[in-house]
């Protein structure tokens, strides 16, 4: 596996394995969207910008954002293809590295793309992973978020995966 690629998952990993803080969700102001653009890959997403802040450092390659109040993460990111893994062996990869012992409850695969979304312990998450360039380059964006508010961030990963475009550029 191509180190690109591996860091990539690796710190999907690392934001899937953050324990997450139960409190109440900051509410104020989630409707108010603004877009990140990434400029090396393409790639785009709209998210609610006074629920969501950007955390440092920042990175060509995507970036990541930290509610307000601690409760949810999300991350965003695209790294070349390297090693052309396949889209259902990069499926087998993220779910044994970022969900172990998770149990599924949206997981679509089409020719491109994939979604796994479910639980594992008391957090939600749902990643969504496109290939493009002919599978030259992998785009991912990810959101996790305690259980006890999933009313709230449901709405919120709906939004977002309304407005996600997947990148096309540097394809490499």
């Amino acid at each position: 596996m191509s180190s690109s690629i591996a860091r990539a998952a690796g710190v999907f990993a690392v934001v899937a394995g953050l324990h997450l803080s139960s409190g109440p969700a900051a509410t104020q102001g989630a409707a108010e969207t603004t877009t990140y653009r990434n400029a090396r890959y393409g790639f785009s997403l709209s998210y609610p910008y006074r629920q969501f802040l950007p955390q440092e450092p920042f990175v060509e390659a995507g970036r990541m954002w930290i509610s307000r109040d601690g409760n949810a993460r999300m991350y965003a990111a695209a790294v070349p293809n390297a090693d052309r893994m396949s889209l259902r062996d990069y499926r087998a990869l993220i779910l044994k590295q970022n969900y172990p012992g998770a149990e599924l409850d949206y997981a679509p695969v089409r020719k491109t793309w994939f979604v796994v979304s479910g639980t594992r312990d008391d957090v939600m998450f749902y990643e969504r992973v496109t290939f493009t360039c002919g599978g030259r380059l992998i785009n991912r964006w990810a959101m996790l978020y305690p259980v006890a508010e999933r009313d709230h961030y449901d709405r919120i990963v709906e939004q977002v995966a309304k407005d996600y475009r997947a990148g096309r550029r540097n394809c490499g």
